[in-house]
């Protein structure tokens, strides 16, 4: 029987936003581009707004100078992040270039700052991108096999992935177990034969097989593909951009999980579970080298 706290619960709606930019070696600009992007989401009246992979620093392809611009957690990046979250009273979440253990490489990192500008929650990313001619291993440390890294936003449980993630459907999959009703997935996806088709794809359908909404920031041309979107639990794109630059926005409510998870229940139908394998099982790339996964 639903109550009405139920019912007030359900009810509850947040706006949440993404600024998808190209960012550049120029650190300053990029954060002026995230400060205008934070006005224009405070405007709005936006709780969340969500900015691409390597927001923090980018500059085409990786290299060594990557690794010199890196930042710690509280280094001046995440920092200016909290200052305008704090300014504006809403959540951010962008890409970090983060120190590593390791000095010849860096962890690529989504760090998410609170209204009260601290720092909740940071993912290091699992699945490096060595495919399509690529290989981000090179100069990325993969992110540990840790327990899904999720925060709230308004009584709504927020799960981080980021880019080549999207390829592997158990990483949304754990976070959904872990409460997760939107999953974000800042990406520098790049552009080639089939690709954007890939991106449109796989944004969907991790939002139709988990029924929960899907914010992914892509970042813009020269060196990805754009098209940000926001998705609904039953596929339905809410909100879309092209290429270039741009703003997008919505409402997101639980009361829309409800209402797909009674007409599709799939996941309290499913038999089978994600389980995280030991660093050493065969056939399963080890925690360490889980760029090969």
């Amino acid at each position: 029987m639903t109550t009405p706290e139920d019912t007030l619960w359900l009810s509850n709606t947040v706006t949440v936003a993404a600024g998808q930019f190209g960012p550049t070696g120029d650190r300053r600009e990029n954060l002026r581009q995230i400060t205008m992007y934070v006005q224009e989401a405070a405007d709005r009246a936006a709780s969340l707004v969500v900015f691409p992979e390597y927001a923090s620093y980018f500059n085409g392809r990786l290299g060594p100078d990557y690794a010199a611009n890196a930042e710690p957690l509280d280094g001046p990046f995440v920092t200016a992040l909290g200052r305008l979250a704090a300014e504006h009273g809403l959540h951010i979440v962008a890409g970090l270039v983060a120190r590593s253990e390791d000095e010849h490489r860096f962890a690529n990192t989504v760090v998410a700052v609170a209204p009260t500008g601290e720092l909740e929650a940071a993912y290091r990313k699992v699945h490096l991108f060595d495919a399509f001619g690529h290989r981000e291993s090179q100069w990325v440390v993969p992110g540990p096999l840790d327990e899904p890294v999720t925060f709230e936003v308004e009584g709504i449980r927020v799960g981080l992935q980021t880019c080549y993630d999207l390829r592997f459907p158990e990483i949304t999959r754990r976070l959904v177990d872990a409460g997760a009703e939107l999953v974000v997935i800042p990406s520098q996806w790049v552009g080639g034969p089939l690709k954007e088709h890939h991106w449109n794809t796989l944004v969907q359908a991790r939002a139709i097989e988990n029924t929960v909404y899907v914010l992914a920031a892509g970042q813009a041309i020269p060196h990805g593909i754009g098209r940000s979107m926001i998705v609904d639990p039953m596929g339905v794109v809410l909100a879309a951009t092209g290429a270039e630059s741009a703003f997008l926005s919505t409402e997101i409510g639980l009361e829309r999980i409800a209402q797909v998870r009674a007409t599709n229940p799939a996941l309290r139908m499913r038999r089978l579970a994600v389980v995280v394998p030991e660093a050493d099982a065969p056939g399963v790339g080890a925690a360490g080298d889980a760029s090969r996964a």
